[in-house]
């Protein structure tokens, strides 16, 4: 079988950005630790608040924590109460002083760890994965998703034999560094076992246009800057002209 490579990291420090932003060479494995220790105390306190993913960026004796999630009223608690909890239990983790931030994910239909986990309750309620996946790929077009791929692999239907089954929907162009692709793997403890969900979402291409957009963005220009659109015309006719041999 071929090599597969994580979406993410492909796309790194071209199109996507890291979500552990800080540079220590010495403590380096304490460092990495100590952030797979924060997410995991994040993802088992708020695990009903669809928490996606926790960016965490560390300056000096200062670490900044911003959790992104669907349910931001959730993780913040009554009156910051369970905020203000997480707070000290991630300084006195980690012994620095710490500010954390709750970002709203807007569309969480186009969030392929999110669109993963309702997936994966609908499976815990023992509904059809067949229904349950078409389900969540329709809704992600809907939002104005490009394409969408999911893969469940274990005892899919409560099958004795494991196996591994994959939709599609759309494009999505893996290997395209500018196609802005996210991925997202989550686990449905079914009475059956584990049932794991991976999710691709294409939302957008960047840098390259078909023909037909260049056109509609041409005719959109002249149709607010017809002077400026002619003025250009009249430049590259004479420097074609200027040309020898012309």
């Amino acid at each position: 079988m071929g090599q597969k490579i994580h979406p993410r990291g492909l796309r790194l420090g071209y199109i996507q950005d890291w979500q552990s932003r800080w540079f220590s060479p010495k403590k380096m494995p304490e460092l990495i630790r100590e952030d797979f220790e924060i997410r995991a105390m994040v993802t088992e306190r708020f695990h009903l608040a669809s928490v996606s993913w926790v960016d965490i960026e560390r300056a000096g004796a200062y670490l900044k924590v911003s959790i992104h999630t669907a349910r931001p009223g959730i993780v913040i608690g009554r009156k910051g109460t369970d905020i203000e909890n997480l707070k000290k239990d991630v300084e006195k983790l980690t012994g620095r002083k710490v500010f954390i931030n709750v970002s709203e994910i807007k569309v969480p239909e186009m969030d392929p760890r999110l669109v993963g986990q309702s997936i994966a309750q609908q499976l815990e309620k023992r509904i059809s994965f067949k229904r349950a996946i078409k389900r969540g790929m329709e809704r992600t077009m809907a939002s104005g998703a490009l394409g969408i791929k999911v893969m469940a692999s274990g005892r899919l239907g409560g099958a004795e034999i494991a196996r591994r089954e994959w939709f599609r929907k759309g494009r999505v162009p893996l290997q395209t560094i500018s196609a802005d692709i996210d991925y997202g793997l989550t686990e449905a403890n079914t009475t059956m076992g584990k049932i794991g969900i991976k999710v691709w979402i294409f939302k957008k291409l960047f840098f390259a246009k078909t023909p037909r957009e260049l056109r509609e963005q041409l005719i959109k220009m002249e149709a607010e800057n017809p002077t400026e659109i002619k003025v250009m015309d009249e430049s590259a006719q004479v420097r074609r002209e200027a040309q020898p041999g012309a």
